[in-house]
Formats: C-alpha cells, structure tokens, sequence
C-alpha cells in the first residue's frame, strides 16, 4: 500500500472537483442517469411512432375500377410513373391513357412494386339529402275550378285525311306544308267552331314511325277523334290508335272519312271497328260514328257537334289561378328564338316572366306564341302556345311545373340531375358486379374442367391459355372485318329525334352490318358533326334540318356523306341502302355454254399423256378464258379452268353452239362420255340487306315498286275491295316470307316475283302456301287490277 501511494501522485483541487461537480453539468444530459426499464420504454416508444409514421405513408386506397389517373393521385405519384411500374408486364402500354381502367391485379401490382401497401377503400354511407324537387299542387277546391276547352286529338292511320280535316276545320293549308304529304309532327291549334265554342285540336303523325308521338299526344287530350277512311277501313296505325285510347281511358268519336269517294262503304269500317271492341251507337255501343268529307267539307258541323257534346258530358273545368302545369307536347331549336317548346297548359295561366321547370331544364318566359304565330301576352287552360325562353332543350313528355323563382328553378333542376346520377351509378354498379360474377363463373367453371389433370398437365393447360390470351397486345390485333356504318343524326325536333333512335333500336341485322349512333342532337348539320362523322367514318342523317354552304363543302371535302330528308320513310330507304352497300358482294355464276361430252381419249405431251374431252356445244358458247366445272348426274366432279381449247386442230378462244371442240382441263379430270361441261362467269354482285327498321306497315307501294325490287310481297286485302285498289299498303315485306291473312281459309292474296306476271298485273289468292314457295302459279281465283295500279 504504501508503495502504491508512492506511485500516484493525485492534483487534489481537481480531485475536489470531480467530487463535487458543478450545478450545470449535473443538469446536463451527459450526466443524467437511466434505469434499464426507462431506455427500453423510450426506445419502444420512439420506434411505434417511427412504423406508424411509416406505414400511413405507404397505404394506399384501392377500389375496383380505378383509372390509371385516379391510382396516380391516389399514390401521389404522376401517369409515367404507372408506365414505368407496368413495364415488362401483359397490359398494353400504347393503349393507356390516364382514363383507362386497370385490372383488379394491376391495381395491386402497380401499389405493391411502388413500395407501399393497398387497403380497399371504404364506401362513406350516403347522407340523406332533403327532397327539393317540384311537384304538382293537390286537387283543387271544386268551387274554383272553370270551364276550359277541350283537348282533341286526330288520330288514325297515314293517309287517311286527319292533316285535311283539320284544315277544313280550321280553314288553312297544313298539308300543303308537310313534306311527303304527310304530318311529321304533332302540331297543336286552337279552333273556334261557328257555334262559339272553342276546341284544341293536337294532329299527330300516321306513319307508323311516329308511334311515341302518337303516344304522347294521348297522354295530353281529353278526346280522340278517331279518322278512318271509308274505302281502305281499319288498317294498322287504326289499330294502334285505338289501343293507346283504351290505356290512357279516353273517349273516341270515329270519324269516317272520304264517304264522298264511290267505293266507300262506311258500314264495313263500324264492322270492322268491332272487332276491336269500338261499337258504334248503331249497334248499341257508347261510340258516336260521323260520316264525313274532310277533303269537301261535308258534315263537319256534325263532327264538331258531337265533340262539344262529348265534352259537356266530361264537365272538362280546370284552376285557372295558381302556378302553371302543363306538358311538353315538341321541342325544337329556332335560329332567331332558341329552345322552343309547344305546350298544352292543363292548369293555372302562363303568363311572361313565369319560371318553370321540365324535366332538367328550367326557363324563364320571355315570350308566348299562338299556333299563328302571334305573340301573347297568357295562355290559360288547354290554350296550345309556344314557349321561348329555356335555357336547355326539355324533352317531348316532359311535365312543366311554375315555381315561384330562378334560383328555386334551378334548385329543383340540380335535384333531378343528382338524383339521376345517382340511379345512373347503381345501375352501373348493378351491371359491373354481374359481369364480375360472370367472370368469377367462368374461371371456377374453366377451373373444374381441369381438375381431372395432374398437376404438372394442369399448369402447363393454365400457361397455355393465358399465353394465347396475352401473346398479342390489343393495339396489335386486326380487327374485326365486319361491315359497320356508324351514324350521327340530327332532327329539327326532339320528337323526330326520338323517333328515328327508336326505328333504329329495332335493327336486328348487327351480325350482317353493326349499326352504331355515334352521335345525335336537334338543330341543324354542323362543322362539329362533319368533323365527328369523318373521326368514326360514319354517315350523317338529318331529317328536316339544313347544312349551310361552307358545312357542304366540308363535308363534301373530308369525304362524309350528307343524308339530308324531310320525308321519313325516304330517309329510312337510304339508309337501308347504304347498309347494303357495306355488305361484301356475293360472287354470283352465270352460265354462258354447255357441252356434252362425245367421247374421250388421249394425247401425249412429252411423256405424259392428258386426257381430252371431245364435245359439242348445246347452248350459249364455250369460252376458253373463263371457269368451267364438270358435272356427271347430278355431281360436280370438277371445277377449274381449260390448258387448250380446240376446234380441229386449230387453238381458238370461244366456240358457239352447234360446234364440236376439244378440250383439257387443267388438274386431274377423268372425262367420260355423257357428261356435262359448264362454262360460267363469276359477277359480283351487290347484296341487298332485306331488314325491316321498326314497323314499316303503311307504306305505299306500286307496281313500279315492286318491279323494282323484285321480291315478294303480300298483303292483306278484303276479298270485297281487292278490285278496287289503287295504290296498296305493305303489310309485310321480306323476301321469300309468307304471311298468312286472318280469313276463314287462311289464305293468301299475293303478286308472283315473275317479271311476265308483274306486266299483267294479275293479283293471285291461294289457301296452299307449298305453291307460293315453291314459285308455281297458284291455282286459285284470279282478280284483275284497275288499269292505273
């Protein structure tokens, strides 16, 4: 110890020091002191927050169906950087863009190879939002309600005098103004008959194209009038007309039109009216029935007699006070006015300044028309003006509601779209877990036809298919050579619109030709839709509107075609056309020569010996540059082309009839003597897409017409008036079809394809249908035509 202590020599001031530190660096974090139990606590601590902060940056929301451009906000990264991340994999690079929705698996992909973690997103619950749409006001008091005009409508087949005996009403020339002599539209009009009262009358289209305006026009009216003529009697559009009155309850007075004509027969149309269960008064039914000349004017009084009767018994009355009801009856766009809308008031008075609401669109009244064209300053109860002042098209059908302001107006309007919308994304919803269930059926399904393989088998099966199904990428594919025609129609009104959408809702030949509407709208051809039409290589259709001179010449120079009518059934001719013209022509042979074979030997060629068929021509010419076939019996044995035709010893390209020749054929051909040679020629020629677009009943067809097309055709005639027909209504056209009139045999009236029948103009009927397929001349009655069919 001592020894020890002689060894170290101690500073005893800093000796003190050490013993005794400063206050400051006791408080110093050097100098602070830890129980073992406090550092793992702080170290457990610091690293939870350190995952925690870590893991709500890399968690990322998915959802099924996702776009490319939601998953890059979603990550928070930029579109290349899904490029980049999808590289090396099956999707098609070249064909996304930031709309583009990703695959369930590359939505996972794409999260997981960025380095983060997906969770599926949550759907937040849907708050109940209060009703702030327009509805119409409850009954009224009985003691406020007044008398109003009623609403009439004329209804019955096309060309049957319903646009005639309206002008004869009313004293004016509507017909002269409708393309085609036809209405096309629903026009609306207010008439004082000479007694003082005052009726509305709506006009709707015959032509069975027209059926949803016929349609609407029932939903608006408290009468029809129903316009049959007396010398064709109940035809199909009647028919039609008869069945709306009956679903929308509304009384008919049958007017039976051009009795004036000298093979009318009123008594047959009130007999045929009963098999549709519209009994006349005569016959001990509630219907009145009034024998009439619209085109001359007699018994008209009689007409407008029993519909102010009709309507004293209905009590008609209405509110003339409160906000406005009504209904949209046709919408168009006018250059000078914009949206117009024909509307039928059915409850208080429109007057300007008014704030309405139809549908999703709303209007503020700037002005008010009379079907004169005169401004107005209100219109009560069943008054038919034109409404200028909306803001956006409203839709034929549409209920128009008053409400009390503009930012009311568009209240209700923001509702109506929501809650569309809303229906919309369910329904889309809807289909999108289907098709999902469909898949998931398919690959379980797929999945089970497997399940007899080893596994070895099993997953080189499983390789296999999606190989084949990734081998090419979608851009890369050719696709597919079926004859489309992609359209963009236009209409003057949102009923014609509507219209054509429907007739072409009804083309049933897409495995033929697809037919797509790329595009449709109201108002006239734009440099817009000429632009569209020639992205998609489509055809533009308008039916009453006008293409301004520099949109035909674009069109004309970007190579679009211009479809423009005012006559329905016209447009629906071309456009059957230029479906048929997409069709690929069909390779038709014609036979122009044939041979029998006489006898059969051989010549030698170097060393081969070749077959040769000595013939004589029986009919037309053989010819030596076109295709000939073999036939022996009833069998083709051969086909193909000549190496030399001879006459004598002479190389000649054709020979006539009565000739003998010798020939070979090219390839291995066994002649033998008796057999047939045909010489042919390949045509190409045109196919003729025979499809009916919606209902084409009504049509008028001559004996031009069916000279032209050349098919069959049957109609359904009254054994009674065949010989009275002058022009003839299709009931059906198809070609080779066979229709079967409602008579007691169950016969058929019918006009042979024949050319020579046709020039005779000879009208056959036969209970046997065998005959008509067959294309034999019927044994049945013979009814000669009038001379100006």
């Amino acid at each position: 110890m001592r020894a020890a202590r002689r060894l170290v020599q101690v500073d005893l001031p800093l000796f003190r020091h050490f013993l005794s530190p400063a206050p400051s660096l006791l408080n110093s974090p050097l100098h602070r002191t830890f129980s073992s139990k406090q550092v793992k606590g702080q170290r457990r601590d610091q690293k939870k927050q350190n995952v925690k902060s870590k893991a709500e940056k890399q968690e990322v929301e998915i959802r099924r169906g996702m776009t490319v451009a939601a998953l890059s906000t979603a990550m928070n990264k930029d579109f290349d950087h899904v490029l980049e991340t999808l590289f090396n994999t099956s999707v098609d690079l070249d064909s996304l863009h930031p709309d583009s929705v990703l695959e369930e698996r590359w939505i996972k992909e794409v999260v997981t190879r960025s380095g983060m973690k997906f969770k599926w997103a949550t759907l937040s619950e849907r708050k109940e939002r209060p009703n702030r749409d327009a509805q119409r006001r409850p009954l009224a008091d009985p003691s406020v309600l007044v008398s109003r005009p009623p609403v009439v409508t004329i209804m019955g087949h096309v060309d049957h005098g319903k646009t005639t005996l309206l002008d004869s009403l009313r004293k004016s020339q509507i017909v002269s103004m409708e393309a085609g002599g036809i209405t096309q539209h629903i026009g609306a009009f207010l008439v004082q008959v000479p007694t003082g009262e005052k009726i509305t009358f709506l006009d709707t289209p015959g032509h069975s194209a027209f059926s949803s305006m016929r349609a609407r026009g029932v939903n608006a009216t408290d009468i029809i009038i129903l316009v049959v003529a007396a010398d064709d009697g109940v035809m199909n559009q009647t028919v039609e007309s008869i069945q709306h009155a009956k679903r929308a309850e509304v009384p008919i007075i049958v007017a039976v039109n051009k009795c004036d004509k000298p093979q009318a027969d009123p008594q047959r149309v009130k007999q045929e009216l009963l098999a549709h269960d519209v009994v006349c008064e005569e016959f001990g039914g509630d219907v009145q029935a009034i024998h009439i000349s619209a085109l001359k004017g007699d018994n008209l009084p009689a007409l407008t007699e029993a519909t102010v009767a009709l309507a004293e018994v209905l009590e008609l009355k209405a509110d003339p006070s409160g906000p406005v009801e009504g209904l949209v009856i046709e919408s168009r766009t006018d250059k000078g006015k914009g949206p117009v809308t024909t509307a039928i008031v059915q409850r208080g008075t429109l007057k300007r300044g008014c704030f309405l609401v139809a549908g999703r669109c709303w209007a503020k009244v700037r002005f008010l028309y009379d079907d004169n064209g005169q401004v107005v300053t209100e219109a009560g109860p069943s008054a038919a003006v034109q409404v200028v002042g909306w803001k956006e098209l409203p839709s034929a059908g549409e209920t128009i509601l008053e409400v009390e302001s503009e930012q009311r107006a568009k209240e209700v309007v923001e509702w109506r779209t929501h809650e569309e919308e809303q229906e919309k994304l369910l329904e889309d919803q809807s289909a999108i877990s289907l098709k999902h269930k469909l898949h998931l059926e398919e690959y379980q399904q797929k999945r089970a036809e497997l399940t007899h393989l080893s596994w070895r088998k099993r997953k080189a099966a499983l390789y296999q298919a999606n190989k084949t199904r990734c081998a090419t990428r979608p851009s890369e594919r050719t696709q597919s050579e079926q004859p489309n025609l992609p359209l963009i129609i236009k209409g003057d009104v949102d009923g014609s619109v509507e219209t054509l959408l429907n007739m072409l809702d009804t083309y049933d030949a897409q495995q033929q030709c697809q037919l797509e509407v790329v595009s449709f709208g109201i108002g006239d051809i734009s440099e817009k839709d000429v632009t569209m039409a020639e992205t998609f290589g489509g055809s533009i259709y308008g039916f009453n509107v006008a293409a301004a001179r520099p949109v035909q010449q674009l069109a004309a120079k970007k190579g679009v075609p211009l479809r423009l009518h005012s006559v329905i059934y016209k447009l629906l001719e071309q456009l059957k056309e230029e479906l048929s013209s997409k069709l690929p022509p069909l390779v038709s042979q014609n036979v122009i020569g044939e041979a029998t074979v006489l006898a059969t030997f051989y010549v030698s060629e170097g060393k081969k010996k070749v077959p040769v068929a000595g013939c004589r021509v029986q009919k037309g010419h053989l010819d030596r540059r076109l295709r000939f076939r073999l036939i022996r019996g009833r069998d083709v044995v051969w086909e193909g082309t000549l190496t030399a035709l001879k006459h004598h010893k002479d190389d000649v390209q054709t020979v006539k009839t009565g000739k003998e020749c010798g020939l070979s054929a090219d390839g291995d051909v066994d002649f033998s003597t008796g057999d047939v040679i045909e010489c042919f020629e390949e045509v190409d020629v045109p196919q003729d897409l025979r499809v009916l677009l919606d209902n084409e009943q009504g049509d008028v067809l001559t004996a031009t017409d069916v000279r032209k097309r050349g098919a069959w055709f049957h109609f359904v005639f009254n054994s009674e008036l065949i010989v009275h027909v002058t022009r003839t209504r299709i009931v059906q056209v198809h070609h080779s079809a066979i229709l079967h009139v409602p008579q007691k045999d169950n016969g058929v009236w019918f006009l042979p394809a024949d050319e020579d029948h046709l020039d005779s103009r000879t009208w056959f009927y036969t209970s046997d249908v065998k005959q008509i397929r067959t294309k034999l001349r019927p044994a049945g009655q013979e009814v000669e035509l009038l001379q100006d069919v």
